[in-house]
């Protein structure tokens, strides 16, 4: 059990490396990434269209990414709005990884494009743990799904820095409780939004292009209390360190040693929140003197239409 545990913790830890430096480079290039989470069904296609559709309309270049076990059907759907669109399929992997989305992006991306719009695997389990370098991480509900789903999915809710309800134009005929809904989100998670959509009746289409466009613009985005406590964010570090120093009083030289040390590591992570971790190991001080085209994996390339 244990070297399960590590063995998890050394793959997230990876994958919180790849995608610190993931985020770094798009930033660098001017491409912000939201990250969509939902489970199957939620509506989280229908959402996605209309607002690549808004977006190429307003003359914002985007780009989607979207990832499923089989099947071509959400790409081509998404590929109708005009964007870039690339599908990637998992071949049974139920989540995306950064190193995943990297490798998928590269020689893909349009030059320009200010927005990635991934849409993540229809699972509320194993994506949750996989930061992809995201800016943005946008967890959706259908009132359909009924408002325990927070506490359901205390993790994908809990991270989440948007949470957007769907099919509210259903809301009315399969009793959906909203307040009840709002409540069990900001139990899991205190202080996040919640967006209202029905979006086959155009409402609440082009909030995520707006809150996407915001967050590029270094607009504040909610920091989740659980990023600070959630395993996948907290890392074992050793660190060798060299203690030296000046002994006035038994020694005319300097000295060097090493003694173990137990403590406390600051791990902060954009967009994520900062969190503590404990370390133990040897360490060292220093002190003086004291166009359209739907492609599936692997990439190939794809151009914005003129």
């Amino acid at each position: 059990m244990c070297r399960e545990v590590d063995l998890q913790q050394a793959v997230l830890a990876k994958n919180d490396a790849t995608a610190h430096s993931l985020r770094a480079g798009l930033t660098a290039r001017g491409t912000t990434v939201v990250n969509l989470l939902s489970s199957p069904g939620s509506g989280k296609t229908e959402l996605l269209e209309r607002e690549l559709g808004r977006a190429w309309a307003r003359g914002v270049p985007v780009a989607a990414l979207t990832a499923d076990l089989a099947t071509e059907n959400d790409a081509v759907r998404l590929a109708r709005s005009g964007a870039p669109v690339k599908q990637v399929l998992t071949d049974g992997l139920c989540h995306l990884e950064a190193g995943m989305l990297g490798r998928h992006i590269d020689d893909w991306l349009p030059d320009g494009t200010r927005i990635l719009f991934v849409e993540n695997v229809g699972n509320l389990v194993c994506p949750a743990s996989y930061d992809l370098g995201e800016t943005l991480r946008v967890v959706l509900a259908s009132v359909t799904e009924g408002e325990d789903k927070p506490l359901k999915y205390p993790t994908a809710f809990g991270l989440a820095q948007l949470v957007v309800v769907t099919k509210t134009d259903l809301a009315q005929a399969v009793g959906f409780d909203e307040a009840a809904f709002r409540a069990h989100v900001q139990q899991v998670n205190p202080g996040v939004d919640v967006v209202l959509t029905a979006a086959r009746r155009g409402e609440g289409v082009g909030m995520l292009l707006d809150r996407a466009l915001a967050a590029g613009e270094g607009a504040p985005v909610h920091t989740p209390v659980m990023a600070r406590q959630h395993p996948s964010h907290q890392h074992t570090h050793t660190h060798q360190h060299t203690h030296t120093h000046q002994d006035h009083r038994t020694h005319g030289g300097q000295h060097t040693h090493t003694h173990t040390h137990t403590g406390v590591h600051t791990h902060t992570h954009p967009d994520l929140g900062t969190h503590d971790h404990p370390h133990t190991g040897p360490h060292a001080h220093a002190h003086p003197d004291e166009p359209l085209v739907v492609t599936t994996a692997p990439a190939s390339a794809a151009q914005h239409r003129p």
